[in-house]
């Protein structure tokens, strides 16, 4: 009895230990009805429901993302910060912190650490690798932390996700491209993200789908890293390879195939890329046939959306998608589709009117007249 007697309080302790993580942790339920379903539609491949015990605001969240340097994120911080700084969302938000970490996993890995140490309530996170978080993932639900993961989204089902169907965007775009082929036949050049990026995979398995069905289209892949200059360069060099490609279907930084097209003189190739407003104003203005498809930098503040709905408790699909936004460029219009008093970086699809995201750019950024 005295040896049961000494052992019983250490087991009663990490009863309680065990009580307190389990009461902390994602709770998974098919049942449950989920937070604006017209917004965080489930993706046929969620596993479930994610739901966390409400906890009283305000909250102290973080913003991590990586490939530092690229428009499309610098306007995505921007609208996640106008976004809490609304006065609806900050009464719910008493600190927002948001880090940039390059392309180094394990710097993000670290920063996402260091929040969770220090005891913030949710972070949103836009990942490096896909595969790679699942050690800090388990240490967030053991702190307590809810984790969203968009855009790059990671693989596991233990946190919630939102992002569009990149491999849906892939589709579409290598699909609308070669429908405008005049011939289905040729050299399509495709230029791809930075390798080992969850989206650049996504998009890649998009157009292979559509490439591979059409024997007399022969492919060359290059890597623009969704960069304006380094696609410019790649796309010359392949130009000045392969001379002329019938097609190119492009990630991002596709003002770069705009650019190169320009500077080789050539036909009007089609082409499908990004919604970047430089991209699509040369689109109209080069008279090139083709299709602008994105996903909007708002999808930082639909994942802070999330990240505040969970933490008071609502339930969201373990994988949400969010809706491609497309224009082809014979219904392109001036002042809805480019903009020619905004930088030719100026993302033109800002928002999500389904999640209740819509950010005019004088909310977000004080922009110049125009980019020189």
């Amino acid at each position: 009895m005295k040896h049961i007697t000494r052992r019983a309080p250490h087991a009663f302790a990490s009863a309680m230990v065990l009580a307190l993580v389990a009461a902390m942790a994602p709770q998974i339920a098919t049942a449950a009805e989920t937070f604006m379903p017209a917004c965080y539609t489930p993706a046929p491949a969620s596993a479930g429901t994610i739901q966390y015990p409400a906890r009283t605001g305000p909250y102290r969240v973080a913003l991590v993302y990586g490939f530092s340097g690229i428009p499309w994120l610098t306007q995505m911080v921007q609208e996640t910060q106008a976004w809490v700084a609304r006065p609806e969302n900050a009464k719910n938000i008493k600190e927002l912190k948001v880090v940039g970490t390059g392309s180094d996993v394990v710097a993000q890995i670290a920063a996402i650490d260091s929040f969770i140490q220090v005891g913030y309530d949710a972070i949103v996170f836009d990942s490096v690798n896909p595969k790679a978080f699942d050690a800090v993932i388990r240490r967030a639900k053991q702190a307590g932390t809810v984790l969203v993961s968009f855009d790059n989204v990671v693989d596991s089902p233990d946190v919630f996700r939102v992002t569009p169907d990149f491999k849906a965007f892939g589709v579409l775009k290598t699909q609308t491209v070669v429908d405008l082929m005049p011939t289905k036949k040729g050299r399509l050049l495709e230029v791809r993200g930075p390798a080992g990026a969850p989206n650049d995979r996504a998009r890649h398995a998009g157009a292979r789908e559509v490439l591979d069905k059409y024997k007399d289209i022969q492919v060359t892949e290059v890597v623009g890293n969704w960069d304006t200059g380094t696609v410019q360069k790649v796309v010359s060099d392949a130009i000045a390879v392969n001379g002329n490609f019938d097609a190119i279907v492009c990630q991002h930084g596709c003002q770069g195939v705009t650019n190169a097209l320009k500077a080789a003189n050539g036909p009007a190739t089609p082409v499908g890329g990004d919604a970047v407003n430089g991209f699509v104003k040369a689109l109209v203005s080069q008279k090139i046939p083709g299709i602008s498809i994105s996903t909007s930098p708002g999808q930082g503040p639909v994942a802070m959306q999330a990240a505040i709905a969970l933490l008071q408790g609502k339930a969201l699909p373990s994988l949400a998608y969010l809706p491609p936004l497309h224009a082809m460029t014979k219904d392109m219009k001036v002042d809805v589709n480019y903009f020619p008093e905004l930088p030719d970086s100026y993302e033109t699809v800002s928002s999500y009117t389904n999640c209740g995201v819509v950010l005019k750019p004088q909310e977000f950024t004080k922009l110049s007249a125009k980019d020189k």
